[in-house]
């Protein structure tokens, strides 16, 4: 399957910005910048980027805890998402979200979630609502392998798969739910494997290759939107970071990390891009740098925004007291 040249150039710069992103965060909470925690998705960008490349423009998309990627993939703005990490009334909640709860509905991103398999529930009613509508749309639904042993994550297959919906679960299968390897927490590790007795179709996809997820999700995506109900794509990938900002990593192996760094999805793209005459090493460069620049114009874009209006401190609530 092949892919238009600016596309690909495109979707290696947002690997790269999604990359950057992380990178600044991760320092910006070392310095004490930004208070709280954050979860970070350093080596699972292609998860992101490739998935999310197999959207149709106006389908939607549920992200999880680890969700900065996403946003970032389905064409968040880097300035308001990092305004929102800094607390400030520009981001996309106001300054009021911080990390795990941001949405942008005009993007069709529709939200991420502190909660484990939180969205999962969420993404299958929106789902529902696509197939009375008749939109035509596709939801493409982020959870980690951790999620798999949530009831609601079960509930929802079982709502989905029984009704049909037009919906992608797609699982960021990193082999850690924290700290927890997962095979420890499963007799059988396979996320895909376990769901099948619900009905639905799975497939698995190198969750670092960028060019895996693309197509298997396309294919996903397609019998989704053509009516033969949900599919749930495993994609194999690994956290190049701790579970969240705190986390040391004690629990894994220098050799697991080491074997797992060399399938950085970066790389693997700028390899697959050289080899296929896509763009020559400079341009490659040129994308990254340009990736870095536009982090650094979204730290001061955050630092120059202003904090929220006390004032408006009970907007958009559902319940005051």
């Amino acid at each position: 399957m092949t892919y238009p040249p600016e596309q690909l150039r495109k979707h290696y710069y947002l690997l790269n910005l999604i990359r950057r992103f992380e990178e600044t965060l991760d320092a910006l909470f070392g310095s004490g910048l930004i208070g709280g925690t954050s979860h970070l998705c350093i080596g699972q960008e292609a998860c992101a980027v490739g998935a999310i490349a197999a959207l149709q423009a106006d389908d939607m998309v549920t992200s999880n805890h680890r969700g900065h990627g996403h946003f970032l993939a389905k064409g968040g703005d880097p300035g308001r998402i990092m305004a929102e990490l800094f607390g400030k009334a520009t981001g996309y909640s106001g300054g009021r979200g911080g990390s795990q709860h941001m949405a942008a509905f005009a993007l069709g991103f529709l939200g991420s979630n502190g909660i484990t398999g939180g969205m999962i529930p969420i993404a299958t009613g929106a789902a529902l609502t696509q197939r009375i509508t008749g939109s035509g749309r596709v939801v493409l639904c982020f959870f980690g392998d951790g999620a798999s042993g949530q009831g609601a994550f079960h509930e929802a297959l079982n709502m989905g798969t029984t009704w049909r919906l037009p919906i992608v679960y797609f699982c960021e299968n990193n082999h850690y739910a924290m700290s927890t390897p997962l095979r420890e927490s499963f007799l059988q590790p396979s996320v895909a494997a376990r769901v099948a007795g619900y009905g639905l179709q799975t497939m698995q996809a190198d969750g670092n290759d960028y060019f895996s997820v693309r197509r298997v999700t396309q294919e996903a995506v397609s019998a989704a939107r053509d009516g033969h109900g949900p599919v749930l794509v495993e994609a194999m990938t690994y956290r190049m970071c701790g579970h969240s900002k705190s986390d040391k990593c004690e629990y894994r192996t220098d050799e697991e990390e080491r074997q797992w760094a060399g399938r950085d999805p970066l790389e693997a793209m700028a390899r697959r891009l050289l080899a296929d005459g896509i763009a020559p090493e400079a341009e490659l460069q040129a994308l990254a740098q340009q990736a870095v620049a536009d982090i650094e114009a979204a730290v001061e874009y955050a630092r120059q925004s202003p904090d929220p209006d006390p004032e408006t401190v009970q907007d958009n609530l559902f319940a005051t007291f």
